[in-house]
């Protein structure tokens, strides 16, 4: 919509096909229905969050970002707030505002709308683009803009339709893997047993390696990972974030999870992964284990689970103990220094080993696509077929979550728009 727009806008005939019966669907879920446009901070740490390729998008940043867009909206009378630390989100907070705004646009500017029209081929002649192909109709062009999305919520429309079109045409594809997607664990009966548990404020580390071999002793105490400033982490070590997460019937979810999940799933392809859950980290072990002590101490008839209530949330305690050997029923003042110090380790390192991911259809965003080589960043034309331009999610551009993935959206297509009127 981005791209048919600015096209339009600038005086070129649009056509543009759209493969469900009506526009925005991926928007309309995006931040939860609330849509989380894009984010505050400064340009390096924006890069930053799509790892290696973010490189990419420097030039189209340059023409195309944060501030243009909240000047677009602004133009269709769309405030912007800024919430939940650096994000940024249209005042209403309804995602169905910013859909609004791109059908305006459209409309503004004259763009034809065909809907439940699925493309089957882009049409090629001595390397140029002269058409478009669908079950029942050819449509001649001059150009063709390639926006449709990764293979992510295929009820919104995205089944990944563009990147086997752009593989007729001689394109290359980055194997493709689910992002921000929540992990399934091997240990399916502890997660079930625990399933429904909100954890805030923990530290999750990955580990190329299984759990019970984890050292807890190299889990960092400060954030690493892709779209954080400071030196990667050092083998074993995969990823660690501070934050919180959910324990599901199947694995983990929840905001450390999800930005963790592409690192893990890539380094699954190498070998196991177990992760490490410090359900304290503000504490060390040993002053944990003292602060258990104490507490054992203080309420000595009290039972071992019910002294526990003060260091779980209540869908954790009788799995935890369990968990830790200890039974439940026995009470404080029973409890071995041996003990106080497993339920203290366990506290510190709550350990799954890592089966995969839950499925694609369940991922935010696509990993891989189309691959940037073949694709000039200045002006998102392809290098392979003249007159092809490509954006959004069907490149192998893919960030953590905060309005990363939105803005790159939409700058590629303003970007791509713009060079396709040409």
């Amino acid at each position: 919509m981005m791209a048919a727009g600015r096209a339009a806008e600038l005086g070129a005939e649009v056509l543009l096909l759209e493969k469900t019966e009506r526009p925005g669907k991926k928007i309309l879920i995006s931040g939860n229905g609330r849509c989380n446009l894009s984010n505050t901070c400064d340009l390096e740490t924006f890069i930053l969050q799509y790892g290696p390729n973010g490189r990419f998008l420097s030039s189209v940043f340059r023409r195309f970002f944060r501030d243009d867009l909240i000047s677009f909206l602004h133009r269709y009378d769309v405030e912007t707030v800024v919430k939940y630390g650096n994000k940024i989100y249209p005042a209403s907070q309804n995602a169905r505002e910013i859909v609004r705004v791109f059908v305006s646009y459209l409309e503004d500017n004259n763009v034809t709308i065909k809907y439940n029209t699925a493309v089957n081929h882009i049409l090629v002649e001595t390397n140029s683009v002269i058409g478009v192909q669908t079950i029942t109709d050819t449509y001649p062009c001059d150009a063709v803009i390639l926006a449709t999305g990764g293979a992510s919520h295929p009820q919104t429309g995205s089944t990944g339709d563009g990147y086997r079109i752009a593989k007729e045409l001689g394109h290359t594809i980055i194997r493709l893997r689910p992002g921000l997607v929540p992990l399934v664990v091997e240990e399916t009966e502890l997660a079930k047993s625990m399933m429904g548990s909100s954890l805030h404020n923990v530290r999750l580390t990955a580990f190329q390696q299984r759990a019970d071999a984890i050292d807890r002793g190299l889990v960092p105490t400060s954030d690493t990972g892709r779209g954080i400033k400071g030196p990667k982490p050092r083998l074993p070590v995969i990823e660690s974030r501070f934050g919180d997460l959910m324990v599901t019937h199947f694995g983990l979810s929840g905001p450390i999870a999800l930005e963790m999940s592409l690192a893990i799933i890539d380094a699954l392809e190498k070998g196991p992964v177990g992760v490490s859950i410090d359900l304290k980290p503000e504490i060390s072990s040993t002053g944990l284990a003292s602060r258990l002590q104490q507490q054992f101490q203080l309420h000595g008839k009290r039972t071992y689970q019910t002294i526990m209530q003060s260091f779980l949330s209540h869908k954790m305690i009788e799995p935890f103990v369990a968990l830790s050997g200890v039974p439940g029923e026995k009470t404080a003042n029973h409890i071995s220094m041996s003990e106080t110090n497993r339920i203290a380790a366990l506290l510190k390192s709550l350990r799954f080993n890592i089966n995969g991911p839950y499925s694609m259809s369940t991922a935010m965003v696509t990993a891989g696509g189309l691959s940037l080589d073949e694709i000039d960043p200045q002006t998102m034309a392809s290098k392979l077929v003249k007159g092809l331009y490509l954006c959004g999610e069907v490149l192998d551009i893919d960030a953590n979550t905060g309005g990363y993935n939105l803005q790159a959206a939409f700058s590629t297509g303003w970007v791509s728009g713009e060079e396709a009127a040409k």
